[in-house]
């Protein structure tokens, strides 16, 4: 992503400027861009996500680019689609699954499976702080032979998981860590899973497209919760096909 646009956004953050504009304000081309510049503390990004705001940039020499797109793809628990292909799979039980074990090299692995990534060495740096203060977590997925194979990261605040990244080494593993992630969500009650923007590979799993003012109702719903801080675990799981619907 160039950040030739950048004159174009509504405010440059200076570094010790906390405040964002109203995510109304965000750009329409390119889709979302709200603000530029700042940096990646902890208080800043907390700061961001609660709003709906996430960081997206190339290289750590060029300005952090901010934004808030309309409209927004998200994941309820309780309508994620397990196809019939992931099922088999899930069946055939030849993986297991731990939670917030790998983070770093989850993100790393994140990073250097895409030849175009925004994962910058000052992004990991960022979401590792936030994975030691217990905000930031990961999803494993090993093979039988012990190597992390999938998995994905994001960030947890009040009752939302704002993913971040995923990546798979065998097929459909990223899948795999999606349908475990639902199943801990679902027994924490979480309202949804923030996909940020819709692909095919996520509109395959059930995520939708919602209006950025709906999201953002369901963002104050969840900032009416304080944020369960601290390391998961994976006693907490339940299936997402089982589960009762508790989406809004």
């Amino acid at each position: 992503m160039s950040t030739n646009n950048v004159s174009k956004s509504p405010l440059y953050l200076g570094s010790k400027d906390l405040a964002f504009p109203a995510i109304h304000t965000a750009l329409k081309d390119p889709n979302g861009l709200l603000a530029y510049g700042g940096e990646l503390s902890e208080a800043r990004l907390i700061e961001a996500y609660s709003q709906g705001i996430f960081p997206w940039f190339n290289d750590d020499d060029t300005h952090i680019l901010w934004w808030s797109p309309n409209p927004r793809a998200v994941l309820y628990p309780p309508k994620m689609h397990v196809s019939r292909s992931l099922r088999k799979l899930i069946k055939q039980d030849k993986y297991h699954f731990s939670f917030d074990s790998a983070f770093s090299q989850v993100m790393y692995l994140c990073a250097a499976t895409r030849p175009d990534t925004w994962i910058t060495q000052a992004m990991q740096n960022a979401y590792l702080g936030l994975h030691n203060n217990g905000i930031a977590h990961s999803i494993e997925v090993w093979n039988e032979n012990n190597e992390l194979v999938g998995g994905l990261y994001g960030v947890s605040l009040g009752r939302m998981f704002f993913g971040e990244s995923m990546f798979s080494l065998e097929p459909n593993t990223s899948k795999l860590a999606i349908y475990k992630l639902m199943g801990h969500l679902l027994a924490l009650e979480f309202i949804c899973l923030d996909c940020q923007m819709i692909t095919a590979h996520l509109a395959s799993l059930g995520a939708i497209e919602i209006s950025r003012n709906k999201f953002a109702q369901l963002l104050e719903q969840s900032n009416e919760y304080a944020s369960i801080i601290g390391v998961w675990s994976t006693q907490t799981l339940q299936k997402p096909e089982q589960a009762s619907e508790k989406h809004p």
